[in-house]
């Protein structure tokens, strides 16, 4: 048996008493301490001991709090201001760490597992900014290996991967501006 404690509480003390002197009665000698643990847990209303054990510990699980990510939303707020309202990039951003967040927005655009020609992986990238230079955009995605393309540029395929916190917080945004019935931010 494990040290750690098992916490237990019930709802009435009188019936949990009870069931646990019915039990030692149908005993004729002194429970050992394993007996005894589960008289005490289907008393609780569990099956035995283990089961007990088993829903304290999953409780346990489903209780401990997800630690949320740490997101820059300064970073995400200042991204956020090289689009317009409906969430096309209105300038590439001229600071690295904008351009390298802004950049998931384009990617988040391109379906995953799907080959595209230049010619469509350009009218998807051009549907979604306003300075028109799409090779730019191109170009940073395979750079950070977003992307990838046969060496001639054709066949453009989407690298899957999880962005981090802060661009999955910049597409969800964009997607509302983007979205007419969740309204404007």
């Amino acid at each position: 048996m494990s040290n750690a404690p098992i916490p237990l509480a019930v709802a009435d003390i009188s019936k949990f008493t009870r069931a646990i002197s019915k039990q030692l009665k149908d005993n004729e000698e002194t429970p050992s301490h394993l007996s005894m643990m589960n008289i005490v847990a289907r008393a609780a209303g569990f099956r035995n001991y283990q089961h007990l054990k088993a829903a304290q510990t999953a409780q346990a699980r489903v209780d401990t709090p997800v630690v949320p990510e740490d997101i820059d939303f300064k970073l995400v707020e200042k991204c956020l201001r090289n689009f317009d309202d409906d969430g096309t990039m209105l300038r590439w951003p001229s600071r690295r760490a904008q351009q390298d967040l802004a950049i998931w927005s384009f990617w988040a655009a391109i379906p995953a597992a799907t080959l595209l020609q230049e010619k469509e992986i350009n009218a998807i990238l051009n549907a979604r900014h306003a300075f028109n230079d799409a090779p730019i955009l191109r170009r940073t995605m395979i750079g950070k290996r977003m992307l990838t393309r046969n060496n001639d540029g054709t066949d453009y395929l989407r690298i899957e991967q999880e962005p981090p916190a802060e661009a999955r917080e910049l597409i969800r945004l964009l997607k509302a501006l983007a979205s007419p019935t969740q309204g404007k931010l």
